[in-house]
């Protein structure tokens, strides 16, 4: 089984935070986004996964050392393309032809999701991970008979199904899906905003009577933007991990739970949670902190933060207020006037 993770987006509704760490790599109440992904398909799936092929931006090779480390911690192989312009989700997909054959699962690294059960890939040339919303006109949909999908539209106008396709898919023969891929790119076959759309892909396989089945999705949640970023790991703290609580002390402080708290932080004077994320190697002194995410090695000093995201290696000192700050910033007052005139310059 190989897993292909379409990646390359530049995350901008995450900026500050994305401008030096793709999306995919931030953290969620301690693990990065990507490696809860990988993780649930590993509780979700009946296969092993060999082979994890991530198609990236211009990330850089720090980017790949990393995801490269992360996926031989799973127990599979990486493999890595680029795409080079956002060309649409099939022209994304495509860019990873090498990896299309055998049994193949995409994700798309901008959300998490949670199913009730294994799902059975058997009896299917495909799977489409489904989740009932309110306002399908912002998604792509499946229309189904029973477990059977019967057909695929992009952003229906008109009401004709609720349920939203996720972005997660399972092909059992992978070169199919590169025929069609390659069909369209040759013949310049451009949906929605003019991009290259994987559902016109799996459209025409269903149009061929390939077999689509469905798996239904009880969590869904977004990461796209700063906010999301914040509700949507409360969620996890509730329902992902919700036995995941610091149980550690620290000096004059208050931990409320839910929190997560990383190693070698360093807590002083404090009121932490609910819903604080603390990364690893931070220095938290005479601060409070709800609803907010503090990533690794920060340093926060006689502050008081809600709903709030610090970056890497940034230093706070003294603020009182929400605020989105992203890595390697100093922000402190101003030093306070001796009082003292300089003398006039001749």
């Amino acid at each position: 089984m190989k897993l292909i993770i379409p990646m390359a987006g530049r995350g901008t509704r995450l900026r500050p935070h994305s401008l030096l760490t793709p999306k995919p790599l931030l953290p969620v109440a301690g693990p990065t986004l990507i490696e809860r992904i990988i993780r649930m398909f590993g509780k979700t799936i009946n296969r092993p996964i060999t082979e994890i092929a991530f198609i990236l931006g211009d990330f850089g090779d720090e980017v790949e050392e990393q995801l490269a480390v992360m996926t031989r911690k799973f127990g599979a192989e990486p493999a890595f393309y680029h795409q080079k312009e956002a060309l649409g989700t099939a022209h994304a997909i495509y860019c990873a032809a090498p990896s299309l054959d055998g049994e193949v699962i995409i994700a798309f690294a901008d959300t998490l999701f949670e199913l009730s059960g294994q799902v059975d890939l058997d009896n299917a040339d495909s799977i489409i991970w489904l989740k009932k919303v309110r306002d399908p006109s912002q998604y792509g949909v499946a229309v189904r008979n029973g477990n059977r999908i019967t057909r695929f539209v992009e952003k229906p106008q008109t009401p004709v199904s609720d349920l939203a396709i996720i972005g997660v898919y399972y092909f059992k023969e992978g070169e199919r899906l590169k025929e069609e891929l390659k069909h369209l790119l040759d013949n310049d076959i451009r949906g929605h905003k003019n991009e290259f759309d994987l559902t016109d892909a799996i459209d025409s396989l269903l149009q061929k009577k390939a077999v689509f089945r469905s798996a239904d999705v009880k969590e869904w949640l977004d990461f796209g933007t700063l906010d999301a970023w914040l509700s949507s790991t409360a969620a996890v703290m509730d329902r992902f991990d919700p036995a995941k609580k610091t149980e550690r002390t620290f000096p004059d402080t208050r931990i409320i739970q839910p929190c997560f708290i990383g190693d070698n932080v360093s807590i002083s004077g404090s009121t932490i949670g609910p819903y604080a994320t603390i990364g690893e190697g931070c220095t938290i002194t005479d601060s409070t902190i709800s609803n907010s995410i503090i990533r690794e090695n920060a340093v926060v000093e006689n502050c008081t933060l809600d709903k709030s995201t610090v970056g890497a290696s940034t230093q706070l000192h003294s603020c009182n207020q929400q605020l989105h700050v992203g890595d390697f910033s100093v922000i402190k007052p101003p030093e306070k006037s001796s009082g003292k005139k300089q003398p006039a310059k001749k």
